[in-house]
C-alpha cells in the first residue's frame, strides 16, 4: 500500500511559480510511474505530466509544455512538479498518482490533492 501526500499548492499571481511535491510512504516509489493530474471545477480530471519509474522519460499535456517540469528523487521517495509562468486556467486541484504492474496486476494510488489558484 502506498500513501501519497501532495503539498506546495496555494494562491499565486499570473506569471508566478509554484513547486508541488508528492511524498510517498508505505512503499518505495522506484518501481512506480508517477503522474500529476488536475481537475478544475466542472471539468474532468486530466493528465498534466508523467514520469516513468527510472525518471528517463517524461510527457506533458500540450497546455503545460515548456512551463511545467516533472522530476523525481527516488532517494527521497518524492516527485515534484515545477510550475512556471502560471496562468489562471491552471487553477485546479492537483493530484499525484502512482502506478505499477506486478505479475499482471495493476496497482494504482492517488493522493488527496492540493489546490492551486492562479489569480491577481
Amino acid at each position: 500500500q502506498v500513501q501519497l501526500v501532495e503539498s506546495g499548492g496555494g494562491l499565486v499571481q499570473p506569471g508566478g511559480s509554484l513547486r508541488l511535491s508528492c511524498a510517498a510512504s508505505g512503499s518505495n516509489l522506484d518501481y512506480y510511474s508517477i503522474g500529476w493530474y488536475r481537475q478544475a471545477p466542472g471539468k474532468e480530471r486530466e493528465l498534466v505530466a508523467a514520469i516513468n519509474s527510472a525518471g528517463g522519460s517524461t510527457n506533458y499535456a500540450d497546455s503545460v509544455k515548456g512551463r511545467f517540469t516533472i522530476s523525481r528523487d527516488n532517494a527521497k521517495n518524492t516527485v515534484y512538479l515545477q510550475m512556471n509562468s502560471l496562468k489562471p486556467e491552471d487553477t485546479a486541484v492537483y493530484y499525484c498518482n502512482a502506478q505499477t504492474v506486478v505479475m499482471g496486476w495493476k496497482y494504482d494510488y492517488w493522493g488527496q490533492g492540493t489546490q492551486v489558484t492562479v489569480s491577481s
